[in-house]
């Protein structure tokens, strides 16, 4: 249930005449289960004592009352409960003409009258297993704008028959916000606007449109002569918001109820222009509509992003400048000069904030100047001016420049309190900045926003990310039509086009740059190919924030797992890489985000120590016909038990770490002419065939005669060390292990064939752990290992023969550990349930690896990355 709908159901409740059933529709509002309400009706649960009092055991304790002993009533509630034990959530009592609540846990309290019941039915959301302190965490009213839209726009689009992503709707929708809004923050005069709804139009709605059609082409006149004296109240508006005329909708009863109670219901003053965008498109595309505000950015993540960049350095130069008026009037002088460009803004989240927080600085200054002089004269600074953008969706770019206006009017107002005078009006609307609707990666960003070499730049922002997998056909062109001379472009996702095009936009210049984007930029192969032509335009990491959850406040909301790289020409002298624990300064960021020269690792295919190669298992190419669950294998050899020697055990990624295996048919060609006959063999072939027929590989299509055999075949004589592809980043080392050659290995591992056992150790170590976590991808948190990239560049010196057995029996000892703890990798390597003497057998066997690099101890995992890819380049180099 929406908080709209809890508002609506409150409301009819209030309503009723009959008030004898007030309790119990209250409780069936906020799911107390039927079951228990019929109980409580008929006093089965019914703890209270008196007649007109209802006490629902560790929920509420209610009281009808007469007129006007409303106090009285509660006082003796409140006594009877502070005699239990065990206290009811809520006391509740009421005379019907007015409320009196408590919150036994919280101490809160409301005294209301009883119609004014729905505004406060967040105080009773502990029912709902809510606590109020956190819904509210939420901002409600942009919940409660952002639904009474959704419901609004729903009954339109019935009225209309109109589908999703209609461009007259939403032109409509961004002016119905303005309008709302204004009302509730004196740019019109305060109710005007859903007052003139109500007295000047039909109750059917019958007349609504041509109401709208004149009323936003009178805000568009700038002779107010020939304007109808009821709307003259209102004023011009311009900014080219209503120039465009009004495109006919239809109306109804219901609809124009709605947008008046959107007036009435809201309070638009408290609901924050940075999230309009992001409301209007959600209820505006009903695959988000569960998902309200999702797409909202939020101001502590935008922050993450503008402090580093330049916010941080502006309230540097303020205290520098504290006490020195010359020094104010430039730094006053400077932030109404600086350029802020989000090259794929959306409906404005970053562009809104920065400029909120640059009025605020703004402000602050004139405070400290205002108590350094007796008299100060006010010229505006910061302007929508130096605010530049580029979207490529046109309804998300009219947003962008409708919220960009609101917020200007909400800093306005915060700067009357200070001169208590309107130095700076809103209306008439100036340009919202430059807010162009195109696609980024099609026009020159100098053409857009100039950054000369004197000019001071950030640019910043949240582009799409969509990996090389993800990408659609035009996405794939731009990619092409950008890195067209760069080889091995199409493994990058869509966003480093955005970062390659930053930093030719940045040399030679005085910009700075800050990005959020997935983390698999920097990490696994994409590393190379991008930063190494990054780093060919001089560019430099200045900071970073490292992995964390990209979340906002609203309902439902859905992580990715991020990273913020900030960059510039310009290099700083301390560099700072944060996270959510804090920050440290270092000498330099490379492009894996940690501390240390700007080594790139390539991929190879062969081992730089001249290790075994490492390989995928067995990739069959067969939708599962090679493939059997436990219960086929058991009813294909209960039935057919001359089968039992064509099966072997089957080991993927899964049943490795959690434990389990299945069993594939693994025959030669002799083998298959053997059984081909056997209707369960004859009916997986033919299944196999026809698959491999029908793909889109021409090395499936050739082994289509050959539905047998997996399509790469790797055996071991021995055993094989085994890899798993991806891991729980909860672990403090990805559980690798051997394999013996009665067990097939898919291709969800990796492996090395009949290798030495002191290799097991190497990989099992920290300093592998470290090298991976640098160099391997990541699906979302988790590791995704790759041979290419951790295992055949991962740098180990040469070691003695003793050394080689220390390790191999330190290997032994965590696989003995392993056996007789028993249960699955998964559990025994979990953070949190890793049996200590496995961790200290690990710990061992990393003491004895890491000595082979250096007699004394690391201090960090930062230290041995540092020495790896010293160790690597060396290597590489050599």
């Amino acid at each position: 249930m929406t908080i709209i709908d809890l508002e609506d159901k409150i409301f009819e409740i209030i309503k009723q005449t009959d008030k004898k059933d007030f309790l119990f529709e209250l409780l069936d509002v906020y799911d107390i289960p039927r079951a228990t309400i019929t109980r409580l009706k008929n006093g089965n649960q019914n703890l209270a004592k008196q007649s007109g009092e209802v006490h629902l055991k560790n929920k509420v304790w209610f009281k009808e009352t007469n007129k006007g002993e409303l106090f009285g009533g509660f006082s003796k509630v409140e006594q009877q409960s502070g005699e239990l034990s065990a206290k009811p959530r809520y006391l509740l009592v009421t005379d019907f003409d007015g409320i009196l609540a408590k919150d036994t846990k919280t101490n809160e309290a409301i005294d209301i009258k009883f119609e004014e019941l729905p505004q406060y039915f967040d105080f009773f959301l502990a029912w709902k297993g809510i606590e109020k302190v956190d819904f509210e965490k939420e901002n409600p009213a942009d919940i409660k704008a952002a639904e009474r839209f959704a419901r609004l726009y729903d009954v339109i689009c019935r009225e209309n028959e109109i589908s999703e992503n209609n461009k007259e709707l939403d032109l409509f929708l961004i002016r119905l916000l303005f309008c709302l809004f204004a009302e509730d923050t004196d740019i019109f005069t305060r109710n005007s606007f859903s007052n003139a709804i109500k007295t000047l139009t039909a109750e059917d709605g019958s007349d609504l449109n041509d109401f709208f059609s004149e009323f936003f082409s009178v805000l568009d006149e700038v002779d107010r002569d020939n304007v109808k004296t009821y709307l003259k109240e209102f004023p011009y508006v311009n900014g080219q918001l209503f120039t465009g005329p009004h495109k006919e909708l239809k109306f109804t009863a219901k609809s124009r109820i709605l947008i008046i109670e959107c007036g009435e219901l809201l309070n638009w003053s408290k609901i924050n222009p940075d999230i309009f965008g992001s409301m209007i498109q959600a209820v505006s595309s009903k695959e988000n509509r569960s998902h309200l505000g999702m797409h909202y950015t939020s101001v502590p993540n935008i922050m993450k992003v503008i402090k580093p960049l330049f916010l941080d350095d502006l309230y540097k130069a303020f205290s520098k400048a504290y006490n020195s008026m010359d020094k104010l009037n430039l730094l006053y002088e400077r932030i109404g000069k600086i350029k802020f460009f989000d090259p794929a803004c959306g409906s404005g989240n970053f562009l809104i904030i920065t400029y909120k927080e640059l009025r605020r600085l703004e402000i602050n200054i004139l405070l400290r100047q205002r108590e350094l002089s007796e008299y100060i004269m006010y010229l505006p600074s910061v302007t929508l001016d130096q605010f530049y953008g580029l979207e490529i969706e046109d309804f998300a770019h009219d947003v962008a420049k409708l919220s960009l206006w609101i917020a200007e009017h909400q800093m306005n107002m915060e700067l009357e309190e200070i001169f208590n005078d309107k130095v700076r009006p809103t209306l008439p609307l100036q340009s919202a900045g430059d807010i162009r609707c195109a696609n980024a990666l099609h026009v020159d960003w100098e053409e857009i926003c100039s950054n000369g070499k004197n000019e001071e730049v950030y640019v910043f922002g949240n582009p799409p990310y969509l990996g090389s997998y993800r990408q659609k056909a035009e996405h794939k062109r731009d990619m092409a039509n950008i890195f067209k001379e760069i080889k091995g472009y199409k493994i990058l996702d869509y966003i480093s086009a955005w970062f390659f095009l930053g930093a030719k936009y940045m040399e030679n210049s005085n910009t700075s740059l800050a990005f959020v984007t997935t983390n698999s930029i920097s990490q696994g192969d994409q590393v190379a190919t991008l930063w190494g032509e990054i780093f060919k335009c001089k560019i430099e990491i200045n900071f970073s924030y490292n992995s964390f959850k990209w979340k906002n406040s609203a309902r439902n909301n859905a992580g990715v797992t991020v990273v913020i790289i900030g960059l510039s020409y310009k290099p700083k002298k301390k560099k700072k890489i944060y996270s959510e624990t804090g920050s440290k300064v270092v000498e330099n960021i490379n492009a894996y985000l940690t501390e240390g020269e700007n080594i790139l690792v390539k991929k190879r295919n062969k081992s730089i120590n001249g290790w075994p190669k490492m390989s995928y298992g067995n990739k069959a190419n067969d939708k599962g016909g090679l493939i059997f669950s436990i219960k086929e294998y058991e009813n294909a050899i209960n039935k057919y038990p001359e089968l039992y020697e064509y099966f072997k055990k089957l080991i993927g990624a899964d049943e490795f770490i959690n434990g389990g295996y299945r069993y594939c048919l693994w025959l030669n060609e002799k083998q298959y002419e053997e059984i081909k006959d056997n209707p369960i063999i004859k009916q997986r072939m033919e299944y196999i065939t026809n698959i491999r027929n029908e793909s889109s590989d021409s090395s499936v299509n050739r082994i289509a005669n050959q539905p047998y055999r997996f399509r790469d075949i790797n055996e071991t004589n021995s055993y094989s060390i085994v890899v798993p592809s991806t891991s729980s980043e909860n672990r403090y080392y990805i559980p690798m292990g051997i394999v013996d050659s009665e067990k097939i290995l898919t291709n969800a591992v990796y492996a090395i064939y009949d290798a030495e056992i002191f290799l097991l150790g190497i990989l099992m170590s920290r300093m592998h752990m470290v090298w991976c976590k640098a160099t391997s991808g990541r699906l979302e948190t988790r590791y995704r290992y790759s041979a290419g990239l951790s295992y055949h560049t991962f740098p180990f010196p040469e070691i003695s023969k003793r050394r080689k057995r220390e390790i191999e029996k330190e290997v032994l000892q965590v696989l003995d550990i392993r056996e007789e703890m028993g249960g699955s990798l998964a559990d025994l390597y979990n953070v949190s349930t890793m049996p200590k003497e496995l961790k200290e057998a690990h710990e061992r066997l990393d003491g004895i690896v890491e000595r082979a690099y250096r007699s004394r101890a690391f201090n960090s995992d930062e230290e041995r990355l540092k020495e790896l890819l010293k160790m690597y380049n060396n290597v590489i180099e050599s």
